[in-house]
């Protein structure tokens, strides 16, 4: 088939990336309007390419930031859209910044783009059962035309290394730390603050800690660190995925997310398949997506949301049984080769477009009321 791809970020985001090589694995040919940055500024530019070249088009897949694309492109092309819609404006604008609060006009506001190109668009995706679901009760409206997509990252790049510890070494010592990694945006849903009390509490044991990012709440988490006493930590500016990777590969545990707000609880985030995928165990929260993916104690620890202690408990626990963190660490990277590497992805989104391309005959009518 061929694929009309038009995305709000860059060719080097990883989604966009990640998309494009998944359905070029497939055998499709993918045809992209791309910007060459994140700026909203060429938006028209990217609907006047796809008026351009969805005629040579079986599918049009509209990516991250799609909202204000779809009706862009449903304006200019009669095609088959399927949105790609990865997050929500609401989730992030009200649920985790709190730009505006739950009910009012102003959060309305947020919502609207993504109910107009839910409803635009003839199949949306979403990467968990709990947030699609959240969808329709936050929207009013029926889910039958969204699919649940896990996310997936780019296993060219995310794969065990050879020089990775071994988990059935003897448990840390002072020359010999054991090594808790931590990458992404410095933001509320992260709970980055969560990471820094738990590091509080272990800094007297051989535990050090990495954080990779930059972010909103970088400087009052960095407060935060100095406050507590918190010279266990080293921080780290953003890196090149393949030098994040190897970061990953060099630490003994990676952790996800552990914030406290309504935003923390709809997703998964990339962090957290990411360190399936490079064979490392994991701790994050535990929220109804992850569960969807992962079970406490079988394949990654799970602990309650903004809880440094359970937290700094669930990394001595992993500490003092190395064949703990080798089994999770195993059943983990099962669970990633079974759904989140990029043949996934692209047998997933192939299946979907496939099915846009079959029900795209239902009426601009039914498609409203849906």
């Amino acid at each position: 088939m061929k694929v009309l791809y038009v995305a709000g970020r860059e060719e080097a985001y990883s989604r966009t990336r990640i998309i494009i090589s998944a359905l070029e694995k497939r055998g499709h040919d993918v045809v992209t309007c791309l910007p060459p940055d994140r700026r909203f500024r060429h938006y028209p530019r990217l609907a006047w390419q796809a008026l351009r070249r969805a005629s040579d088009c079986d599918v049009v897949l509209i990516g991250f930031y799609g909202q204000f694309l779809v009706p862009l492109v449903r304006a200019v092309t009669r095609k088959p859209i399927v949105f790609d819609t990865y997050v929500t404006t609401y989730d992030t604008m009200v649920l985790d910044r709190g730009k505006a609060r739950a009910g009012t006009i102003k959060a309305c506001f947020y919502g609207l783009p993504d109910r107009i190109a839910y409803q635009l668009a003839d199949i949306s995706i979403l990467d968990s059962q709990t947030v699609i679901d959240h969808f329709g009760r936050l929207f009013n409206v029926e889910t039958e035309r969204m699919r649940r997509l896990f996310l997936a990252v780019d296993d060219g790049v995310i794969h065990p290394q050879q020089d990775q510890p071994e988990e059935s070494a003897s448990t840390p010592t002072p020359d010999q730390p054991l090594i808790v990694h931590f990458h992404g945006e410095f933001t509320p849903f992260h709970g980055v603050s969560t990471i820094i009390r738990a590091a509080a509490r272990l800094k007297d044991r051989p535990v050090m800690f990495q954080i990779v990012g930059r972010g909103i709440t970088y400087d009052a988490d960095r407060a935060l660190a100095v406050s507590l006493g918190a010279d266990n930590i080293r921080f780290i500016d953003p890196v090149p995925y393949a030098e994040l990777a190897d970061l990953m590969a060099r630490a003994d545990i990676c952790l996800g997310i552990f914030g406290d707000n309504p935003r923390a609880e709809l997703v998964i985030t990339n962090k957290v398949i990411e360190a399936l995928g490079m064979r490392r165990p994991l701790i994050t929260r535990m929220t109804g997506p992850v569960q969807e993916l992962l079970e406490d104690g079988e394949n990654a620890r799970l602990v309650p949301p903004a809880d440094a202690q359970a937290l700094a408990d669930a990394i001595i626990e992993l500490g003092d049984r190395p064949q703990l963190r080798d089994h999770l660490a195993s059943a983990g990277y099962q669970r990633f080769l079974s759904h989140s590497t990029t043949e996934q992805l692209g047998a997933g989104l192939e299946e979907i477009l496939a099915e846009a391309m079959t029900a795209h005959d239902v009426s601009p009518r039914e498609r409203t009321e849906n």
